[in-house]
């Protein structure tokens, strides 16, 4: 007979350390994550479970440190089948001479399908439970995210230039907006306006994505300050600097998260933070192209949210978010010749509780509290290259990496398990991508 005092829950998961992110700089020593469908409702010391709680599913992981959710803050998910293609070019060139040539000949509903469903894969394999996207398609992308199981905010790609997908500024909201209709219900997909970049969209265009934004409550997720080249094309068509341009027009706010932003002056930098705007900084794809390294002090100076995003799989050319949290830590102290700086703490917010908050979703994810949505990512540390371990939030940051992910949870439900997808067959995800690797070979 069960007594009456213990109640019955979905999932209990009992570890050696828990990084739950807020409190801040926490780490938990033999505690257990209670989770009730697909909320946790407790977190407390193991030693006290069984005189509380019951569950079918206990796990046991002995070795493990559990982390939120990693939250991958921007990516173009289908460019996964653009992996390789167009290295060691910088942005201008890779942009004009390569990607966009691709994405005309090759970018359909059925690519942009088929390169998600890849890319959710390999996200959840590397501990990502949420991602930013931004690319052409939305509704056939919302398809794969359905089936993999992962939450994300997919942005209603815009610009200016025509493409397979639509045709002027107008078109793409239009296509956009009605593609949102068909996720507005879906538990795990939220909705962003993604204007693709300064360069590319008008003002007119811009006014129209203000004032979509404000009447629907969006998001607006957009390129910005990624090179020097752009700026100084700005100066010059519009007298204004792409920052300056964007707050004369309404966008700039808390809502707003801007990508890159590696050229920023001290009044860009002000801009932003009066505008409680969000900054996505892209370490690698900023290296592989050339682009320059964003300056994380300073935005840390001026108390702007920072997050962490991979970019595409052409420019980065992997969706592992800890590998760029890691690569960001070590440049900002490089470039600042400050050891302390991006310390493991602030790393790891970066990569959980501030990619929450440049999504509207703090409320929701990004920490392991009560009452927060069961997103979760585990690391087995019982491997040569992690131990010994002394403090185990500097390990995730300076020594672990995606092969150490070992479970993943969204939305309460397992989706990762030991080298296991739940919702998401690898070998099918191997032969679309040999099929589509083969199609380009021979057309390109």
């Amino acid at each position: 007979m069960t007594d009456t005092r213990i109640q019955i829950v979905s999932t209990i998961i009992s570890a050696k350390w828990i990084c739950p992110v807020r409190p801040q700089n926490t780490v938990l020593e033999d505690h257990s994550i209670i989770i009730d469908e697909n909320r946790i409702i407790d977190v407390i010391e193991t030693k006290k479970v069984a005189s509380l709680y019951q569950t079918n599913q206990h796990f046991q992981l002995h070795h493990h440190i559990v982390t939120p959710g990693l939250i991958n803050a921007h990516t173009h998910a289908a460019m996964n089948l653009f992996r390789g293609f167009a290295d060691d070019q910088p942005l201008d060139t890779w942009l004009n001479d390569s990607i966009w040539p691709l994405e005309k000949k090759w970018v359909t509903p059925d690519f942009v399908h088929d390169g998600t469903l890849i890319a959710c894969a390999e996200m959840l394999k590397s501990g990502i439970t949420t991602f930013n996207e931004m690319y052409f398609y939305p509704e056939a992308a919302s398809r794969a995210i359905k089936q993999s199981g992962m939450r994300a905010n997919i942005g209603l790609f815009v610009m200016d230039y025509p493409s397979n997908y639509a045709n002027d500024g107008e078109d793409y909201l239009m296509k956009g907006l009605e593609a949102r209709d068909g996720w507005r219900d879906e538990n795990l997909i939220t909705s962003s306006l993604a204007p693709h970049a300064p360069y590319s969209v008008s003002d007119k265009t811009l006014n129209q994505v203000v004032t979509y934004a404000n009447q629907l409550n969006l998001t607006i997720h957009m390129h910005v300050h990624e090179t020097e080249h752009e700026i100084n094309s700005s100066l010059k068509e519009y007298q204004l600097r792409p920052i300056e341009r964007l707050n004369r027009l309404g966008i700039l706010s808390p809502q707003f998260m801007a990508v890159h932003a590696v050229y920023l002056n001290d009044e860009d930098l002000n801009t932003l933070s009066k505008e409680s705007a969000s900054v996505i900084h892209c370490p690698t794809s900023n290296l592989k192209l050339g682009s320059g390294i964003a300056h994380i002090e300073a935005l840390q100076k001026n108390h702007i949210n920072v997050c962490i995003g991979t970019d595409g799989s052409a420019s980065n050319n992997k969706q592992d978010v800890l590998h760029d949290m890691q690569l960001a830590s070590l440049l900002a102290k490089g470039m600042t010749k400050n050891p302390a700086i991006l310390d493991a703490k602030t790393s790891l917010e970066m990569v959980t509780i501030n990619g929450a908050k440049a999504l509207g979703l703090e409320d929701c994810i990004g920490s392991i509290e009560k009452g927060k949505l069961a997103d979760l990512t585990v690391f087995n540390m019982d491997h040569i290259s992690t131990l010994p371990m002394y403090d185990p939030m500097s390990h995730l940051v300076y020594a672990a990496t995606r092969e150490e992910v070992s479970h993943v949870w969204v939305n309460g439900l397992l989706q990762y398990e030991e080298g296991h997808l739940t919702s998401i067959d690898v070998q099918t995800c191997k032969d679309i991508a040999l099929r589509w690797q083969l199609k380009l070979k021979q057309n390109v």
